[in-house]
């Protein structure tokens, strides 16, 4: 393994994580979309809506009024008839409008005159409906061609129902990364109350889930005992674009994740970072794969709010970048109180948000999660921490 910069501040190792290209891009039905993000502009297939619509349900009406009863009436993907000046004819929501229609006359504002077979207008309005009243134009939402999303946009449940009235069945969309979870000690137990010396495994249902979330397809996600053999194995015989790997950062006697990305011939992007919790953190490039793209290690350390603190440095930056997602700009909040900062180090702080300001909370120890599960996301928090009034930025924390 070959040594990379060492130690570094905060900043600078997240932009290290973000300097990756994207994954190359692929084509997936809409329902295979969910949680890409689109590798090319999104441009409209068609007109939205791609002809005039009724907006309300009610009448078509033609030219003034009063108007004369025509045809039995249009629902929503019928093709009526054409309307003749001094006519109307019942309509949907959603339908179609007849050809000839002026505007639509809401149906609390029509009445049947009895007997005579006229539709009279009830409304307050003077005078006959409006050109175009309660009618969706063609292309009021776009025209065809249109741009209407930029390329790097995390498709959403919207985003797919937007592609799908814009025309699409299919998205290009870049692959999302695959990544393998080792979650490393002899001390974890899967299942079960602590006991005997050993603790459950809290980082395994917390992060294959959150990196799920972030644009990942967990392949793996294994619970390795302490040791140089397994590890190494693991690591050398991953065919994941990321490796994430709990525990092992440090340099106690049985971290050997150091060992191991040397046997591999590893490189080191990033040894530890000033930044608490989490600094025994680090980036390392992995030899190739088969596709000879580079692959990528984030080394977490072992403690609950330690790896999440490492995981939103390092892992969730780089996997955005490599599944092509483009970030909205940096979330800040106003301190409601001072934030404890550490003396030389940024700080990560479980922070609680009301309105625009945030406020710090209790158990935020590097191995506790109670804080964090309360709160609204991280505060980073500069060195020497930030006066009640001082803006600062708040990072996303798991949730569904």
């Amino acid at each position: 393994m070959t040594a990379g910069p060492l130690t570094t501040d905060w900043e600078k190792a997240r932009a290290a994580a973000r300097a990756v290209p994207s994954l190359p891009p692929v084509a997936r039905d809409l329902a295979d979309a969910l949680g890409h993000a689109l590798a090319e502009p999104l441009t409209a297939l068609t007109d939205l809506p791609p002809f005039d619509t009724s907006a309300m349900d009610g009448w078509a009406v033609a030219g003034p009024g009063p108007w004369r009863f025509e045809g039995g009436g249009v629902l929503a993907g019928g093709q009526p008839e054409p309307l003749r000046p001094g006519t109307a004819v019942a309509i949907a929501t959603g339908a179609r409008l007849p050809e000839g229609a002026d505007a639509v006359l809401r149906r609390e504002d029509g009445e049947d005159e009895a007997g005579s077979g006229l539709l009279l207008d009830r409304s307050a309005c003077p005078g006959p409906p409006a050109p175009g009243r309660d009618i969706r134009p063609r292309g009021q939402e776009c025209r065809a061609d249109d741009p209407l999303l930029p390329a790097g946009t995390s498709v959403t449940s919207t985003v797919l129902g937007l592609a799908a009235a814009a025309g699409y069945d299919r998205l290009t969309v870049h692959r999302r990364p695959r990544v393998d979870l080792l979650v490393l000690g002899d001390e974890l137990l899967a299942t079960g109350l602590p006991r005997d010396g050993r603790i459950r495994d809290a980082l395994g249902p917390l992060l294959a889930a959150w990196l799920s979330g972030q644009g990942a397809d967990v392949v793996g996600r294994p619970l390795l005992p302490d040791g140089f053999g397994p590890l190494y194995e693991a690591v050398r015989d991953s065919t994941a674009d990321v490796v994430v790997t709990t525990g092992s950062t440090a340099a106690g006697p049985v971290d050997f994740l150091h060992d191991a990305l040397r046997a591999v011939g590893a490189r080191l992007l990033v040894d530890s970072v000033a930044v608490r919790p989490g600094h025994p953190m680090l980036l390392a490039e992995l030899p190739p794969g088969a596709d000879g793209r580079a692959r990528h290690l984030v080394g977490l350390p072992g403690n609950p709010l330690a790896a999440v603190a490492g995981a939103v440095t390092l892992a969730v930056p780089l996997l955005r970048r490599l599944g092509g997602h483009v970030d909205a700009g940096p979330l800040d909040a106003v301190c409601a109180a001072a934030l404890p900062g550490h003396p030389r180090d940024t700080r990560l702080l479980p922070v609680r948000r009301t309105g625009r300001a945030v406020a710090p909370l209790p158990f935020d120890g590097p191995a506790m999660l109670r804080g964090l599960a309360l709160s609204d996301g991280l505060a980073v928090v500069p060195p020497g921490g930030a006066e009640a009034g001082a803006v600062v930025e708040i990072l996303d924390v798991p949730r569904p």
